[in-house]
């Protein structure tokens, strides 16, 4: 272990020597774990990482100069629509998605890194329950999607197939992940083919450049962004993991989207199709001021301008069809070849540029004390997943609709938008609208019919609470066998062995 002295010389190079200014207050076996972490920290790199920090957060904030000249919207031709399409394109899409799927060649990446701070929860997202009818976690709404996409590959195509599930966490996530997974028996999945691996994590920063103490034998170390995925693949060999497999193609996604469809077969399909070794799901932006990334070409490359770096007048601009120019806002659901992320790993990774989180970071202060800010005071610099787009040789868009595949959870109750209580009710309106047009009819609780309306209300739950296990419907596929004609109380949860006693012979 690397004694005091040699610590003290590396952070004074580094000009971090504040981070031992407790060192006389500290016990033994406190000293040890300090001078352990702060081992780690190369000293140039260290310089640099505040260096860069501080300039950052220096900088003025808002529209990029210059940007509305260089913006230009996805060329039509990289750009798929699952819901404008004719049926036959989009079967075409799906049945080459299930394809890649029985040859064992698709799997999945959750990004399961960050802390739910804003959710105000101390545990993993996935962890979380919205309140569902069942009680189910996103883990295992995630879980059983997985076993239903290989399942229906592998009736399609006669064959026993596997989607391995990567999960992406930190050193803050991934003990209660992996504890949770066995606590649920990997929710009915081989544990052989969920792989948990770690990103990296860098030190908080102050203002004015200076590393931050979260106590006073700690440093404040928060994880590198989603972005920090490149390295994390690098230095845990998932690569060759993938490639031992026989993976060519992977679905990488962010933990908090209720609706996401993993190794979604009419994504992987169209992307295959394509030719693409880079994709993004994208949705329509609701409104202008959206904040949302918007999927573009900055100077003629793909990429993800952030929302605060458009110009109010440039977010409102207008189609030849009345819809907004820049209007694919990005959902972090993407698809990358295996080939592709080894060049980023080996070649590009080195060029992202970091962007400034500015946080609420727990911290000591000058006489030791802890302290919780009530406002930010601190930097964390973070990667983006999707800041590779640039070097794809062949990127394209798939726009989905929002109420089908995107509703996000960020934000703690009374939250107006991207909470428990909107993540549930969009859920339960589309398990609604699958019940529905599968010919199922339902009473309130009450017993009585719910009124008719023309559409579901934007915000609250539906008419009657219903209910489907990703274990009998993936996208609301084959449910007629079960509720076509049939009449339930509200709330109904059609699970797998609901399912099965629907199909016993009705009683004449």
């Amino acid at each position: 272990m690397a004694s005091e002295q040699d610590v003290r010389a590396r952070l004074q190079r580094a000009g971090q020597e504040h981070l031992l200014r407790f060192w006389a207050e500290l016990a033994p076996e406190s000293r040890a774990a300090l001078l352990a972490e702060l081992a780690l920290l190369e000293p140039e790199a260290l310089r640099e990482h505040c260096r860069r920090a501080a300039e950052a957060c220096a900088r003025p904030h808002g529209p990029l100069p210059g940007l509305a000249e260089r913006l230009r919207p996805l060329p039509a031709e990289r750009v798929g629509r699952a819901s404008r399409s004719d049926p036959e394109t989009r079967r075409r899409w799906e049945e080459e998605g299930f394809r890649q799927i029985a040859l064992n060649k698709v799997a999945v990446l959750l990004l399961a890194g960050g802390q739910g701070t804003r959710l105000g929860v101390t545990y993993p997202k996935g962890m979380y329950r919205v309140g569902l009818p069942s009680g189910k976690t996103l883990y295992q709404l995630q879980a059983e999607r997985i076993r239903r996409v290989e399942q229906l590959a592998g009736e399609r195509h006669g064959t026993c197939c596997t989607v391995p599930w990567y999960v992406m966490t930190s050193e803050f996530t991934l003990g209660p992940t992996a504890e949770f997974f066995r606590e649920h028996d990997f929710f009915h999945l081989d544990p052989a083919n969920v792989v948990m691996f770690e990103q990296r994590l860098l030190p908080a920063v102050t203002f004015d450049g200076k590393v931050i103490l979260e106590r006073k034998d700690k440093v404040a170390m928060a994880p590198d962004g989603n972005g920090g995925l490149y390295c994390a693949l690098e230095d845990h060999k998932i690569l060759e993991d993938m490639e031992r497999r026989g993976v060519e193609f992977v679905h990488v996604y962010c933990v908090d989207n209720i609706l996401v469809r993993l190794a979604d077969p009419v994504f992987i399909g169209f992307c295959v199709l394509q030719g693409a070794d880079c994709g993004a799901k994208v949705v329509e932006k609701a409104y202008p001021e959206e904040p949302v990334g918007v999927v573009c070409q900055v100077d003629g490359v793909p990429q993800v301008v952030e929302y605060s770096e458009i110009s109010p007048d440039t977010a409102q601009l207008r189609a030849s069809d009345g819809g907004l120019l820049y209007n694919a806002g990005n959902i972090c659901n993407h698809f990358f070849t295996r080939g592709f992320l080894k060049a980023v790993t080996r070649e590009f990774e080195p060029l992202l540029k970091p962007h400034v989180a500015v946080k609420k970071v727990p911290c000591v202060d000058e006489e030791g004390n802890l302290i919780k800010p009530l406002k930010p005071n601190g930097i964390k610099m973070e990667k983006f997943v999707f800041d590779v787009f640039q070097f794809a040789k062949n990127f394209v868009a798939f726009e989905v609709l929002r109420e089908e595949e995107f509703a996000p959870l960020k934000n703690a109750e009374p939250a107006d938008r991207d909470s428990p209580r909107t993540s549930r009710q969009a859920l339960l309106a589309q398990h609604y609208r699958w019940a529905l047009q599968a010919g199922a009819r339902f009473l309130d609780a009450h017993g009585a019919w719910p009124p008719e309306l023309p559409g579901l209300p934007p915000n609250g739950d539906p008419p009657a609470i219903c209910e489907i296990s990703p274990l009998v419907s993936y996208s609301g596929e084959g449910l007629e066998v079960y509720l076509q004609g049939r009449e339930f109380q509200s709330p109904f949860i059609l699970d797998e062995d609901q399912a099965r006693e629907l199909l016993q012979p009705r009683e004449s």
